[in-house]
């Protein structure tokens, strides 16, 4: 099996494409060990010591390092050797529930949430999912949007450049409602 290894805008995160989908259309982030416990192999990435943060998308997994941690050159082989064994395993993704967060909105900006869905998920995901990471709707109140960024965009030193001029630019442009976003 060939899993083809790329670079995200985040030093700290690799992105692996094994040739094959990985989850439906929604990514799932899993930013902690305790978090792993549904999938077995988040846990056995998890379990390689180093690190931090593994998010699956729908062709490819990105897994986030330890700063203080391996470096690439020794984690990579690593990473790759645990991703070989389960694709070609055929193991399941997930063997239980993974929790999703709520939304926070008011019910009276319905049509408000509905457009900025929209263009989040038409516009900003598939665009974010190119350097690895995702960005998913957590809430509007009061004119601001509220986002969390997972995957490759959690922690990377060009997401704040590209929440408040990318993803607020066009969401005000598009939706005069909007006054300011937020990373959650």
């Amino acid at each position: 099996m060939f899993i083809e290894t790329e670079q995200t805008p985040n030093p700290m995160t690799l992105m692996f494409r094994p040739g094959q989908k990985v989850t439906g259309a929604d990514g799932v982030d899993i930013p902690t060990p305790e978090a792993a416990e549904a999938s077995p192999l988040a846990a056995a990435l998890f379990a390689l010591g180093d690190v931090d943060r593994v998010f699956f998308g729908h062709d490819f997994v990105s897994v986030t390092r330890n700063p203080a941690g391996a470096d690439w050159p020794a984690l990579k082989p690593q990473i790759l050797g645990v991703l070989v064994d389960h694709f070609t395993s055929g193991a399941p993704l997930f063997t239980g529930a993974v929790q999703e967060a709520a939304t926070d909105d008011d019910p009276a900006d319905a049509d408000i949430v509905m457009q900025i869905r929209e263009l989040i998920e038409t516009r900003v995901r598939p665009q974010v999912a190119e350097d690895g990471g995702d960005i998913v709707y957590r809430g509007f109140r009061q004119g601001t949007v509220f986002l969390e960024m997972q995957g490759a965009c959690s922690g990377c030193p060009s997401s704040t450049m590209t929440l408040k001029m990318g993803i607020e630019s066009l969401l005000k442009y598009y939706v005069p409602e909007v006054l300011d976003v937020r990373a959650v």
